[in-house]
């Protein structure tokens, strides 16, 4: 799709399965509270993501303001729910693409980008002619449409959607959308139908990462949704099991004020036994709910495992 047709998107705004219809061109606020006009909060050389993704020069990540879904437990919720950001251009946002690839990022990682998918595509695309050549990454909650998977196959190259929950209840409760387990699993797989994996100097380059957060407590979610990723996208995707849950993110009743237990990692490792889940990543390292990201700070991340080359406030 040329420029033009992409960000007619807006007019109307369907991009992901809540279908708000509204005319973000016109001013008018859907779910995800976002305008048609891209908000950003910071770009990082991050070397917290799976090894293959952070390399040695550390994954270009750009954070979206906002959310489609705005999860009661997210980590970035400074972002997603409490709109830290500034806007930008799809020029400015070319830019900061090209200025992290001369900082040595190993790829351009777009977190939580679904409701600019239009300026983000065209924003991609100016990057490109003015010489981005690193692979392009779609991080989401994997709450897109069939229709938004085929624009972002047209440029994106690897894609780390998650899967929460297939518990309709759980979904209703805690980001207001009882169809999600049906919209995560048709766009997941769309995903891992379109891009092969492909590894290149131990880097991927190519395929699908499915994410999935264990929650304490609710550990029976993560058995449903290991079970059918064996059935359905075992061999086409790889999948990353992670357990730093923070009680900290937590908003609401509803959620453990803990991290989870050694029985519940157990139990998780037992469940990949028993379905023969090999290919992917878990969470080795020790479980902490210190971990949280500060984006009004101007390095973000604790522990030094981001290095910023773009920020809202400066």
């Amino acid at each position: 799709m040329d420029k033009n047709s992409l960000l007619s998107l807006y007019k109307e705004c369907t991009l992901c399965p809540r279908s708000c219809k509204v005319d973000r061109t016109s001013g008018k606020l859907g779910f995800c509270r976002e305008s048609s006009t891209m908000r950003i909060a910071c770009a990082t050389l991050h070397h917290g993501e799976e090894p293959p993704i952070t390399g040695k020069g550390g994954s270009g990540t750009i954070f979206f303001t906002g959310c489609t879904l705005q999860c009661r437990f997210c980590q970035n919720h400074q972002i997603s729910r409490g709109g830290i950001g500034r806007e930008v251009s799809i020029e400015e946002f070319s830019e900061i693409c090209l200025k992290l690839q001369s900082a040595g990022a190993e790829n351009i990682n777009l977190v939580t980008g679904t409701m600019f998918i239009p300026s983000i595509a065209a924003g991609i695309a100016l990057a490109t002619e003015n010489g981005l050549v690193i692979p392009i990454l779609w991080n989401s909650s994997g709450f897109e449409t069939s229709e938004a998977v085929d624009i972002l196959n047209s440029f994106i190259d690897v894609y780390l959607p998650d899967i929460k929950t297939l518990n309709h209840t759980f979904s209703a409760t805690f980001f207001n959308a009882i169809h999600y387990p049906e919209s995560a699993k048709e766009a997941v797989t769309k995903m891992a139908n379109s891009k092969k994996i492909v590894f290149k100097d131990n880097k991927i380059v190519s395929g699908t990462i499915v994410r999935h957060l264990v929650i304490p407590g609710y550990v029976e979610m993560t058995e449903r949704f290991l079970r059918w990723f064996a059935d359905n996208l075992m061999g086409k995707a790889l999948i990353s099991v992670m357990f730093q849950y923070s009680p900290k993110a937590a908003e609401g009743d509803g959620f453990p004020d803990r991290i989870l237990d050694k029985s519940e990692m157990d139990m998780v490792y037992s469940y990949l036994d028993e379905l023969g889940i090999e290919d992917g990543f878990i969470q080795e390292e020790e479980i902490t709910d210190e971990w949280n990201p500060d984006f009004n700070k101007v390095s973000p991340f604790p522990g030094g495992i981001g290095k910023t080359v773009w920020h809202w406030k400066s």
